[in-house]
């Protein structure tokens, strides 16, 4: 088919390890709905009662709410000693405090080496650190960029592995526009291309590529990387840099984590964490993370338009956010936050 423009938006597709056992009927990954259409139905022909995920991210935590709440025990195999290892230790810990409660198994720092099919129909992981049965097993390791097609049209690919584009959403081939998880977006904490497979990033490069192509010319500037998963009763929220990413940027960092309530003590306690992380010789934010039963996601959310401002600790400790006892004290957890790690910057005499 010949064409005057063409978009790619070709996705991601899901990792799988090099392990035997992958081709076991009853072994998923779950990146589409015709993915989870599939695993709905096995779960049911096979009154599945245990499911072992492989990997502690984002979709494999998800899915262990769908499967409690289907009276299905699961149990996660995961590399690391924390789930959702890019969340600070302190509050990664209260993620797995909530897997716990809820019965779920957490293997820490244990690797996959192989799925089996035992005598009495179950499949079971054989691991590092022992063997672990279910009646379906899901691999939720992470996502790869779509960008065969790409390769073959000989389109420039990112240092990510995703496809480069410019701020209009167009590639190295003029005709040619990219939009969502297959290309990569501009960072604007770190100034630098990323890949952030996010659904909210691909519709608004979607609309650009689109303006752009219909003649009304429009730029996708960046992203500050806010993402945001639920865990059962916990909200889990994040935007900006990691304190090893900043310093891969180039940047000092320095971070505190302050622990709060997400509504005024008076009317009760509901426990929230935050972690800000600044640039130590000037003061400005580069990245947040919270986790707690409510208002983390209202936190980074506030947090992601202030680091999309440049804003350094002595404004955001001052912010003017919205004061009723219900949603937080009159002095905010973002406020006493921002001034914590800022006292912190200045009884070390870094700040310029």
């Amino acid at each position: 088919m010949s064409y005057d423009m063409l978009v790619l938006a070709t996705g991601t597709f899901a990792f799988t390890p090099q392990m035997p056992g992958l081709e076991l009927p009853g072994v998923f990954s779950l990146r589409n709905l015709e993915d989870a259409i599939l695993i709905k139905k096995w779960l049911a022909d096979h009154q599945a009662r245990q499911v072992v995920i492989i990997g502690g991210g984002f979709i494999g935590l998800e899915m262990c709410e769908a499967l409690f709440a289907a009276g299905i025990k699961t149990t996660i195999i995961h590399k690391d000693p924390l789930p959702a290892n890019r969340w600070d230790a302190a509050l990664s810990s209260e993620m797995l405090k909530e897997l716990q409660e809820h019965s779920v198994e957490f293997i820490a720092e244990a690797t996959a080496l192989s799925i089996e099919k035992r005598n009495h129909s179950k499949l079971c992981v054989i691991t590092n650190s022992g063997e672990y049965e279910g009646d379906l097993v899901m691999l939720a390791i992470g996502v790869r960029p779509n960008t065969r097609l790409a390769q073959s049209a000989g389109l420039k690919i990112g240092q990510t592995g995703a496809i480069a584009v410019d701020f209009s959403q167009k590639t190295s081939i003029g005709n040619i526009y990219a939009a969502g998880d297959c290309c990569e977006s501009f960072h604007k904490v770190s100034r630098r291309w990323v890949h952030l497979p996010l659904g909210d990033i691909a519709n608004k490069q979607g609309r650009v590529a689109g303006r752009n192509i219909g003649g009304k010319p429009l730029t996708f500037d960046g992203v500050v990387g806010a993402q945001s998963f639920r865990l059962f009763s916990l909200e889990c929220a994040a935007c900006g840099l990691s304190e090893r990413e900043a310093a891969a940027a180039g940047f000092s960092p320095v971070s505190n984590i302050t622990w709060g309530s997400a509504m005024a003590p008076a009317l009760g306690k509901k426990t929230l964490g935050l972690k800000l992380t600044a640039d130590r010789s000037s003061g400005r934010l580069l990245g947040a993370q919270a986790v707690g039963q409510s208002g983390a996601v209202g936190r980074i959310n506030a947090l992601s338009v202030a680091l999309s401002a440049g804003m350094d600790l002595d404004e955001i400790g001052w912010l003017d956010l919205a004061y009723a006892p219900p949603f937080g004290a009159a002095w905010d957890i973002v406020h006493n936050a921002a001034q914590s790690l800022k006292r912190s910057i200045l009884s070390e005499g870094n700040l310029l």
